[in-house]
């Protein structure tokens, strides 16, 4: 018994000594209290109620609408290639020369047979005044006469027909110069000196820079919301948070069978703050309407995987919301929240890392009120 008794007041003694006021470690750092947070006015976000614009996604891509793809008009030889990818060129300006040796040929024997057949002609021409005047002396039968006549007549003929041929094998020949059709740039060179080209196969693509447009699809789920006219805002890739606005210029009659999705033009609304570049990916929303809702800017919140959280005043404490967000406003860059706040509560505009859920927090006086009582 008397062992169990000194035990027993050891163990009251080891107790005692734990639970003195300088006793350290781990459970005594877990609990001690967050320190007050100071909270000036302007780093408090009151959430309030605002317009949010809605309407379909759009996705595509910026396209000129001034675009053309020479292709080749003749069998030949590329000789010549005077324009790159990327150089900017002036209606009427020559991209490429193609061999035209045989066209040429043909050409000059085209027109020999127009030399020929035009000396026929007026030799026809001639004997049949001559046989004209005879049988009017009556000297020559009538159809003496109409003899000749339908000889002249057929010189005629081969006369036109080889006119046409030389006018085909002239065209022939200018169809080996491939010009730009506009002003623009060259977009895409597809063959080289020395490339057999055969008809047509594809030479040359050349862009009007200045006349970009976004050609983009939206499901057709969301067809009858579209109409021309409607504001569309939009990013485009390589420009970064730049946001791009324009006006629906018109929709297709009809869905993509595949992808069930419909194609629109959209214009830009400053054409001189167009991208430049042919083929960027574009994304969007076309503003077909808009609600009120509670929004909030990103900056309060705090994001963990697929859950999104804010840290809203409560009384004299702190507490970490999970709340639940809606579509981006494209137009303010606000989230519409749709669970976890109400009207009027108060959340903190940037929030930082060491927060604690119940940590206690006072407001300080703002610069701008400790400025004017100095």
């Amino acid at each position: 018994m008397r062992h169990h008794a000194l035990l027993a007041v050891c163990l009251a003694c080891l107790l005692a000594a734990c639970g003195k006021p300088g006793a350290s470690g781990p459970a005594a750092a877990a609990s001690a209290p967050a320190a007050t947070l100071l909270v000036a006015p302007e780093d408090v976000l009151t959430v309030a109620s605002s317009a949010i614009a809605g309407g379909p996604v759009i996705t595509g891509s910026v396209q000129p609408e001034r675009r053309a793809d020479l292709a080749a008009e003749v069998a030949a030889v590329v000789v010549q290639v005077l324009r790159d990818n990327g150089e900017p060129v002036r209606r009427g300006d020559l991209l490429m020369r193609l061999d035209d040796t045989a066209l040429r040929e043909s050409l000059a024997s085209a027109e020999e047979s127009v030399r020929a057949s035009n000396q026929a002609f007026e030799q026809a021409e001639r004997q049949v005044q001559r046989l004209r005047t005879l049988q009017q002396q009556g000297m020559i039968s009538t159809q003496a006469l109409e003899d000749a006549e339908i000889r002249r007549n057929n010189t005629q003929s081969e006369l036109v027909a080889a006119r046409a041929r030389a006018v085909s094998a002239r065209q022939q020949v200018t169809r080996t110069l491939v010009r730009a059709p506009f002003d623009g740039v060259v977009s895409e060179r597809r063959v080289s000196v020395g490339d057999t080209v055969q008809i047509g196969r594809e030479l040359v693509k050349v862009i009007d820079p200045a006349s970009m447009r976004f050609e983009g699809l939206v499901s057709a789920d969301r067809v009858a919301e579209l109409k021309p006219g409607q504001a569309a805002r939009f990013h485009v890739n390589g420009f970064g948070n730049a946001e791009f606005s324009g006006r629906v210029r018109r929709v297709d009659a009809a869905a993509n069978a595949t992808t069930r999705q419909v194609e629109l033009i959209v214009d830009f609304a400053d054409a001189a703050k167009a991208p430049r570049v042919a083929g960027l990916f574009a994304e969007g929303r076309i503003e077909t309407g808009s609600s009120d809702a509670l929004t909030l800017p990103e900056s309060p919140i705090v994001r963990s995987g697929d859950t999104a959280s804010v840290w809203r005043l409560d009384g004299k404490l702190l507490q970490k919301v999970a709340v639940t967000l809606g579509d981006r406003d494209p137009r303010s860059g606000q989230y519409a929240v749709l669970k976890g706040l109400a009207a009027g509560d108060r959340v903190l505009r940037n929030p930082g890392r060491t927060l604690q859920p119940g940590q206690g927090f006072e407001f300080a006086a703002s610069a701008a009120s400790a400025a004017a009582a100095k």
